[in-house]
Parts: structure tokens; sequence; C-alpha cells
């Protein structure tokens, strides 16, 4: 599929874009497969590890409470391949440049019935670059719908500014509700059929609700950066972080521009995953 001029302007515009039945079933079936093996994988397990994040009142004689499968692509090997696809990345490249690098990924599972909300939020807080060349896909392996928690952006808001990630002075992963009230009511929610695929800017402010509904939303989310587009947190290895170019060339000069940026510091009092972070939240929206 080639992405067309006003698809790249709309992302340009409003910091997001949805392309519905992106993949076939065909296509995602090996990713759901796994990602239910990994879900089943979890029973038996006191607490959360290094695969699995726990949604309370996880039990390890029960069924599985699973509210995300931790670095997918860097785990297991069938998302590895998947976030090289060729008819993903040739999307990728038109929004930020034929160099592009890998840059993290999970799956936020949202069981049905009470999987858990994530809280409005930008990435771009998490981890600043030098240049906002910075996206998340989201492939949906099952339906995308208004009632199972779906992703929801506000548009054109990655033009706007990094709102404060902090409570009480130490990070929390999470705006204040009443910072972004208005902001939020012009939230759009991402939905379509599964093998749809969801982007968002970096920037884009984003959050999800509880699913109310009967049916799990399982998400794969594949973050990728320009070469260019160094973390201005460091890096800690240069060989990984050089192997996680995905196409095009390295590149040793990194590319800066004027922007907004807030530091996650001081850490987040909950550690292990943006969860766990937004405990620390007084002040919620969903």
């Amino acid at each position: 599929m080639q992405l067309d001029d006003s698809l790249k302007a709309g992302y340009l515009r409003d910091g997001y874009l949805v392309l519905p039945s992106f993949f076939s079933a065909a296509e995602i079936a090996p990713l759901c497969s796994e990602t239910e093996r990994l879900i089943e994988a979890a029973r038996g397990k006191a607490e959360s590890d290094a695969v699995h994040d726990l949604e309370a009142p996880h039990q390890p004689d029960g069924e599985p409470r699973v509210r995300r499968i931790k670095d997918p692509v860097q785990q297991f090997d069938v998302y590895r391949e998947f976030s090289r696809n060729e008819k993903l990345l040739s999307v990728v490249r038109v929004l930020i440049g034929d160099n592009v690098r890998f840059h993290n990924s999970k799956i936020n599972i949202k069981a049905a019935g009470f999987g858990a909300a994530v809280e409005w939020h930008q990435d771009w807080a998490f981890y600043p670059h030098t240049n906002d060349a910075v996206l998340a896909v989201g492939i949906a392996l099952q339906d995308l719908t208004e009632d199972n928690g779906p992703l929801m952006v506000v548009p054109g808001s990655h033009r706007g500014p990094v709102y404060d990630h902090h409570t009480d002075g130490v990070f929390s992963g999470a705006v204040r509700a009443s910072s972004v009230a208005e902001e939020s009511k012009r939230a759009i929610a991402l939905t379509g059929p599964a093998g749809s695929i969801t982007i968002h800017h970096v920037r884009t402010l984003h959050g999800s609700a509880v699913n109310h509904s009967s049916r799990p939303r399982p998400l794969l989310l594949i973050g990728y950066a320009a070469a260019d587009a160094w973390p201005l947190l460091g890096i800690t290895e240069f060989e990984t972080f050089n192997q996680n170019l995905v196409c095009g060339s390295e590149c040793l000069v990194p590319r800066m521009k004027s922007l907004p940026v807030r530091l996650p510091v001081p850490a987040a009092r909950f550690q292990g995953s943006i969860y766990e972070n937004q405990r620390a939240l007084k002040e919620r929206a969903f």
C-alpha cells in the first residue's frame, strides 16, 4: 500500500492516522497465536516479571489477568520479524524518512470486562529525542470498538505544549485530568477491524478507557524513530542501538530541532510499566 500525500498531510496536521484493515487476517494470525500463547503462559505466575505485566487481582491458580506483554519485539521472534515487515515500513518511511530505527514495543491486552485504563499522556514525556520524527504504530490483533477501550487521541496536540507528567514533583507518566480538560473534549477514538493500524506522533496526547465490553482489545504497539533522532537521555549500548536500524543507513550526526522538552526525572515511584507509573497520579480522567 502506498501512503498518498493527503494521508501524510493529515498525519502532519492531526498527529495520527488510522488505516483500516491494513493487514489481512492471515497476515496477523501468527501475532494473534503468539499473543494468546503468552497470555496463557502467565497462568501460575504470582507477580509481574520481564514478560508479563499482571493486573490485579491476578491469582496464580486463576485465569490469567495480563495488562501487557513487555518488549515483545525484543524477546520473541514472531514480533521481531513483524517489526521489519516491508508493508508496514513502507508507511513508516513516508512519515519519518528512509532511515528508520526500531525504538520500543509492547502489547496492551485490554482484557474483556476489566482491561485497565491508560491516563492521558504524551510518549515524548517518557523519551524525548533530538527531534520528534518518532511515532508508534498500533496493530489491532482484534477489533477496536468504541466500548472496548480503544486508543483515544487529541487531534493537533502534537503541535502544542508538552504537558507536565509529574505528581508531587516526581514523574508519574500521566497528565492531571484538569490540565487537559478542554483538550480531551476533542478526543477521537481510533477504531477499526482486526488488522487495522493506528499511528500516532510521539507528542500526540492520548489515552484509553477501561474495556467495558465482553471482548478483549489486544494492541501490538511498535515504536520507530528516524535514525537521526537520538534519545536525549542517552544510549547504553551503541552496537545495539545501531542493530535496531530496520531500514536505510545509520546516522552519527543527530539532527537537532528546537522543541519543548520535559524529562522523566525524578524517576517514577512505581516502576515496571506505564500502569505502575500512573499509580501515583492523584487526578484521573478514566
